[in-house]
């Protein structure tokens, strides 16, 4: 059951925090207005199309981004001005021991992470893929893959290369498909073009010559016991195959990652793995990154009311300062091992959540140190 003080420290919460918010996303409409308004107005682009595909796509991405920052700010910035206000004494006074007080503290930072992480895992991928759907039509003329030479691991044994490969239709040129079994080459094929079917889900081949490796049941006696081989070699105008690759393979990375819910992108992941791709440790990352990094709400939640519910020389100022400072701290752990992760040094969930881990210890030295 909520007490009043808890109503008033959860009001104080929320209200804080969306004013924070919104103030940082404004600023941030502004710039964005100021950079992209040329390009607005150059491309007669919809008005319409401006504020439902791309600013309504974009506020919660950045909120989202920022939360756990904003809220370790505001949390900061309220407690500390309580602090100066002497309500915490009263409060202790009362008889309310500190880790009572921290209770409202907890409950909003957990609505908060909670709602991150829905919007990460559900909601997130679908407006972001929205927007940049908006950036690649009006603000990037398209976007183009601009890839050459391209090699790609389709299955265990199956490698494609495509000379080129025009994502605006959908089309490869120049495809060749190997099948190698036991370091040896057992299937072959090339063709001119490929062009994606949407409807049937499959790859539309043209002039396409397709040679096979036959194992004999005969050894050849003059060369040391070793298997003969029979080679095949069939040609097709046109031939309609399945593979595991699709246009979404050729995608940006950013984009593929993304734009896919969370069921969507473990799935791909799983199929990324049973191809031998190189780029599995890059999703990972993006796949454990969206719960650890709201999870860092509660973290910072707890550091904050435990740095600002004291009343210091220096004012709110430099509460809020020593505040910016632990949050540019985090920020940089995040990068770097984030960074590190993508390397495959170090498994990418124990990588995103390694500053977490570090960070709790902090909290929990202030928090220890704030009930004296």
């Amino acid at each position: 059951m909520l007490t009043i003080i808890d109503k008033y420290i959860l009001k104080k919460f929320f209200s804080t925090f969306v004013v924070s918010i919104t103030l940082i996303l404004l600023i941030f409409i502004v710039f964005d207005i100021k950079e992209k308004i040329t390009t607005f107005a150059t491309n007669n682009i919809p008005l319409k199309e401006i504020i439902m595909q791309y600013y309504l796509m974009f506020i919660p991405y950045y909120a989202n981004l920022f939360s756990p920052i904003f809220v370790f700010i505001s949390v900061i910035f309220f407690t500390s001005k309580m602090a100066h206000q002497t309500e915490f004494v009263a409060i202790l006074c009362g008889g309310t021991s500190f880790g009572r007080i921290t209770r409202p503290y907890l409950i909003g930072a957990t609505i908060i992470a909670l709602s991150s992480v829905t919007l990460n895992h559900l909601f997130l991928p679908k407006f972001t893929k929205i927007r940049i759907g908006f950036e690649d039509k009006w603000i990037n003329n398209g976007y183009v893959n601009g890839e050459n030479n391209i090699h790609k691991k389709i299955g265990p044994n199956t490698v494609l290369y495509l000379r080129d490969y025009d994502n605006r239709i959908n089309t490869g040129s120049r495809i060749t498909i190997e099948k190698v079994i036991n370091n040896r080459q057992t299937e072959f094929l090339e063709a001119e073009t490929m062009v994606w079917d949407s409807v049937g889900q499959l790859w539309n081949l043209i002039n396409v010559t397709e040679r096979k490796l036959i194992l004999q049941d005969r050894l050849d006696t003059l060369k040391n016991q070793k298997p003969i081989y029979k080679q095949t070699i069939i040609k097709f105008l046109t031939k309609k195959i399945k593979l595991e690759f699709t246009p979404r393979d050729m995608w940006r990375y950013e984009s593929k990652v993304e734009v896919m819910p969370y069921k969507e992108l473990k799935e791909y992941i799983v199929r990324e793995k049973l191809r031998g791709s190189n780029q599995i440790e890059f999703f990972e990352v993006e796949m454990y990154k969206r719960t650890s990094f709201p999870f860092a709400t509660i973290i910072l939640t707890i550091m904050g009311v435990s740095i600002s519910s004291r009343k210091v020389r220096g004012g709110i100022g430099l509460q809020i300062a020593f505040g910016l400072l632990l949050s540019s701290v985090y920020i940089m752990l995040m990068y770097i091992f984030t960074t590190i992760a993508t390397t495959g040094f170090v498994h990418p969930m124990i990588a995103v959540w390694i500053p977490n881990f570090v960070f709790t210890f902090v909290a929990l030295y202030f928090y220890k140190n704030a009930q004296r």
